[in-house]
């Protein structure tokens, strides 16, 4: 069964806990909560202060996914204020195995993601030392956004390398996703779907996180 990680990124910041719980009691799996510095992508969102105040309204795993360069520098504070799983870009550093290290070290799980022109390449020789291998399905910065269709099929050379390797990781898929692609991206090896504006954008979160959950177990 997939798990559904619903994206705060999309979330309306006046009532965060309220939609935070809102998702928690609809079923939801994770938080994901998207960290963006201005400088990896051209947005800036949240930081450590969000990150606390969610752990304080929710039992959830929060799944910190930094869109930051450098991100070896705040690792341990993101844990520390309450991150269960941090997924770092390979693009954004250039000692990626460290920085992994450095997550698990730490007491969290580790995460690498790729954007949409990234070789896959890059998750070979580290799904060692993986939790979570992050699959960008459009280009990182902003909600919102159209799938990539040729996402699928790097989700499907993704899977076929992480069964090879390490069957332990799971596979999350970021960007563009909804009732309308969730049964595919799961036949295809995803074990994570992000969800922002399929989540929420508008309308009733526990009508729309159960109607994405519906899809993706079609």
């Amino acid at each position: 069964m997939p798990l559904i990680a619903p994206s705060i990124l999309s979330a309306d910041f006046a009532r965060l806990a309220e939609q935070v719980r809102a998702a928690e009691a609809a079923g939801a799996d994770w938080i994901h909560v998207d960290v963006m510095d201005g400088r990896f992508v051209p947005n800036i969102t949240m930081g450590f202060v969000v990150v606390e105040a969610l752990r304080s309204v929710t039992r959830l795993p929060l799944d910190v996914h930094l869109m930051i360069v450098e991100p070896e520098r705040y690792v341990e504070r993101f844990v520390a204020a309450g991150a269960d799983v941090v997924t770092v870009h390979a693009e954004a550093t250039p000692h990626v195995h460290r920085t992994l290290q450095l997550i698990r070290s730490a007491g969290a799980k580790a995460g690498l993601a790729v954007n949409p022109a990234t070789p896959l390449d890059w998750f070979e020789d580290v799904l060692g030392e993986l939790d979570l291998a992050l699959l960008m399905s459009v280009n990182p910065g902003f909600g919102g956004q159209r799938f990539i269709p040729r996402s699928l099929e790097r989700l499907e050379r993704l899977a076929a390398l992480r069964d090879r390797v390490n069957p332990g990781v799971r596979i999350e898929v970021d960007g563009g996703v909804g009732p309308a692609n969730a049964a595919e991206l799961v036949r295809r090896g995803a074990d994570v779907l992000v969800a922002g504006s399929a989540v929420f954008g508008g309308g009733a979160v526990a009508e729309k996180l159960r109607a994405l959950r519906d899809a993706a177990q079609a």
